[in-house]
């Protein structure tokens, strides 16, 4: 109460424009083994090689997710992290919340997805987080060049991404 009654005025922030995801996400096939091909750096996945993100179906209908990595050398030891997520969005199975700890879930929004389920691009409200995954190590440039435009266009700072080292 005592800081609210210092405020003179409400202080709003730009927002920028709601995320576009896209039209549908075939769950079934969406499962298995994504590689990391480019990250907007953040402290959990910074300096991560050999990254590789990987979803299942659960029984109780929540997605399992595990996190594979090694930190800084292809030769370290791999690290494991596990979660859970759960659709929000039933419409489109495009918009997820990814269960980090007890209390807090993180908004993961399916931007992008090839048609053949080759490559997707996930990415948060904020345009603070973002991946851009494979499921094999490699993305042709031309394509990973035109995910960037095209993530632009959604208000990411492309340069912000860095690829991630894959074997």
């Amino acid at each position: 109460m005592a800081l609210g009654a210092c405020a003179t005025r409400p202080v709003t922030m730009p927002s920028k424009p709601p995320l576009k995801t896209v039209a549908h996400v075939d769950l079934p096939r969406y499962m298995g083994d994504w590689r990391v091909i480019a990250i907007i750096p953040y402290w959990a996945e910074k300096d991560c090689v050999d990254s590789i993100e990987t979803y299942w179906l659960q029984p109780d209908g929540k997605i399992g997710n595990s996190f594979r990595f090694r930190k800084k050398s292809f030769a370290a030891p791999q690290k494991k992290l596990s979660f859970t997520a759960e659709v929000v969005n039933k419409q489109t199975n495009a918009e997820w919340r990814v269960r980090f700890l007890p209390f807090v879930k993180i908004p993961y929004f399916v931007l992008e997805l090839d048609p053949d389920y080759q490559w997707t691009v996930v990415g948060h409200p904020s345009r603070k987080y973002g991946w851009i995954m494979a499921r094999d190590t490699k993305l042709p440039e031309s394509t990973y060049q035109a995910i960037l435009s095209r993530l632009s266009a959604q208000g990411y700072d492309p340069a912000r991404f860095v690829r991630v080292p894959q074997p």
